[in-house]
């Protein structure tokens, strides 16, 4: 059925195709894959079932079947078939929504079995774990086994039976790891052969994207799982007005701003009036054109789209309108027909509404590529407990860069930025700013351990900067035989006990539960040298302005640095990590005396 063949018949039920989403971490063959699926249906002698939509491919039911060979049996579907999401550069793609959900009915997540699951992997885990989307997992490069030996096309159990012992040894071992990382991630999964409950385990389906062999099982398994447990959600309108998500916002040739969308219920018209979710306000807009690629042989043409006059679901197709600037990839997108445009545009502004990011008087500046990419970047950042200021779809612009540039904290002065350009005037506006630090990422994990690893930075040069400023606890003894001046000021011979000693510090002795202040310790010898400090084991000349040696200091006697009451708090309670463990005993011996008169003494 091609997409421009529409039914009229009022209010007509249909059942549309499963939209599948292919996800996993980059190199692992999501695309590879997909183009498999696509080869597979050509060397099938069915090229020209396959339909390349606007981001999707569609494999009708009966090149399943031909692909499949004897696992399917046509007759047991009536699912139309499957349509799969080309979304490559879009691993956010599986937050794209449709009225609530996630857009795609179920997922692939493709593992490479040798490097087993990723950063990317997780984070589609995570991903699909949120938006409850059932999946499989395509253990995809069986070929590259040791000793493995092909059999193009072939169904996993057919080419197993054909592999040596030691082979098949080595694959179930990798098998079993993605099984065991599944496990861990809280999915019971098993070889799909051995599932009887797709519901409560995770099927897993041994592939090779690149000999075909596992191919006809993994859409027999997405054929049974879409009838077994989607059929009721996949009961359409079939000339009811559309409803789609965007998938993205392009600068078209002669067209001028489009939109690819993927359709999910109804149809659209070449004529129908669209209401779409904009970065203010919904857009109300007129079809100009509705697009679809041209078919393979004809893709020598001129222009690589042919205009339809309609469009069923589910579909991609790119939309030509006016005043689609301000529109955004995984907003809503509603046909009007015969019904009140400004109860349309409240549907739209509901389903915006759901898609909610928490911001804050003072935090980060996000922007994305998607809705559901800058609400998976929202949550991720609100596990890390980082605050959100701002957080839009689009590129970086100077406005960003203003509000950026307006955080109390250093730290929040920040853009992150996850798959989208950085406009050449807010590059500019970075660079004058100098205070502004932006992150830009396609993996969102990674955006947020840039982050992190920065604020940590930003924290340690701070935690130095009061370290600094910080009077540090110090025991130290006079040496005996190594007095060089008696007073004016005193300079003696000293060897650290504990801590760090530092010139410019007060110096007192214990008398009882007293301090009694001896003098200021001014400068620091080593071997002639002035030094500003000096640490736990090291012997040192030292200049004590105030006492007399003999009288109010004696050799041997121990001395410590006075420490102000505030500073033993700020040590005690927030810099206890920072500072050496002998510093720390320095500290709680000077706390103990201290607190032998006054138990609250720096608390």
């Amino acid at each position: 059925m091609s997409e421009s063949d529409t039914t009229d018949a009022a209010g007509s039920a249909e059942l549309r195709t499963p939209i599948v989403a292919v996800l996993g971490h980059v190199d692992h063959g999501k695309t590879s894959l997909l183009d498999e699926v696509r080869g597979s249906a050509v060397t099938a002698g069915e090229a020209g079932a396959i339909t390349q939509h606007i981001g999707a491919t569609a494999v009708p039911l009966g090149t399943i079947s031909d692909i499949a060979g004897d696992l399917v049996d046509p007759t047991d579907f009536d699912l139309p078939g499957l349509l799969f999401i080309d979304t490559p550069g879009h691993h956010s793609f599986s937050t794209l929504r449709s009225r609530g959900g996630a857009l795609a009915d179920i997922a692939i997540l493709v593992v490479d079995v040798n490097d087993g699951f990723q950063p990317q992997t997780h984070e589609a885990l995570d991903i699909l774990k949120r938006t409850q989307t059932p999946f499989i997992v395509a253990a995809n490069k069986i070929d590259t086994i040791p000793g493995w030996n092909p059999n193009p096309d072939t169904p996993v159990q057919a080419t197993l039976e054909a592999q040596s012992d030691r082979a098949e040894t080595r694959l179930n071992e990798k098998l079993y790891e993605i099984i065991g990382q599944l496990s861990d991630e809280g999915f019971s999964a098993d070889m799909y052969w051995r599932v009887q409950n797709f519901r409560e385990n995770i099927g897993v389906v041994p592939v090779s994207a690149e000999t075909g062999e596992g191919i006809p099982d993994l859409l027999t398994v997405l054929m049974g799982l879409s009838q077994r447990y989607l059929k009721s959600e996949m009961s359409i309108d079939a000339s009811g007005p559309g409803i789609g998500t965007v998938l993205e916002v392009k600068d078209e040739r002669g067209f001028g701003t489009t939109l690819d969308i993927v359709l999910y219920d109804g149809v659209i018209r070449s004529d129908d009036t669209v209401v779409v979710g904009g970065k203010n306000e919904p857009i109300i807009t007129d079809v100009r054109a509705l697009l679809q690629p041209r078919p393979l042989a004809e893709i020598r043409t001129e222009s690589q789209f042919e205009q339809v006059d309609a469009v069923r679901a589910a579909a991609g197709v790119k939309i030509a309108a006016p005043d689609l600037d301000d529109a955004m990839a995984g907003a809503p997108v509603r046909v009007v027909r015969d019904r009140n445009v400004e109860e349309v545009v409240a549907e739209v502004r509901a389903e915006l509404a759901d898609i909610e990011v928490v911001t804050e008087e003072q935090g980060v500046v996000v922007k994305a590529d998607t809705l559901g990419s800058l609400e998976a970047i929202a949550a991720a950042l609100q596990e890390a407990e980082v605050p959100i200021v701002r957080a839009e779809v689009g590129d970086v612009a100077p406005r960003d860069v203003a509000i950026a540039s307006t955080a109390e904290e250093p730290k929040h002065a920040a853009i992150l930025a996850f798959n989208v350009d950085v406009l050449d005037d807010a590059e500019d506006e970075i660079e004058q700013a100098g205070d502004v630090d932006l992150f830009a990422d396609d993996v969102i994990y990674q955006l947020v351990e840039e982050y992190e690893e920065h604020v940590a930075a930003i924290e340690d040069a701070q935690q130095e900067q009061i370290l600094d400023k910080i009077q540090r606890p110090c025991r130290f003894r006079i040496l005996e035989d190594h007095v060089f001046r008696q007073s004016n000021p005193a300079v003696v011979g000293v060897e650290v006990l504990s801590g760090t000693l530092k010139r410019n510090s007060r110096v007192v002795k214990w008398a009882g539960n007293e301090p009694e202040r001896v003098g200021e310790l001014k400068s620091l010898q080593d071997a002639g040298e002035d030094v500003d400090s000096a640490r736990m084991g090291e012997s040192i000349a030292a200049s004590i302005d105030g006492p007399t040696v003999g009288r109010q200091i004696e050799e041997g006697d121990e001395l410590w640095t006075e420490i102000p009451e505030k500073h033993a708090k700020i040590l005690e309670q927030e810099l206890a990590d920072e500072i050496p463990s002998d510093e720390l005993e320095a500290l709680r011996m000077y706390l103990d005396k201290r607190r032998k008169r006054d138990p609250f003494w720096g608390k």
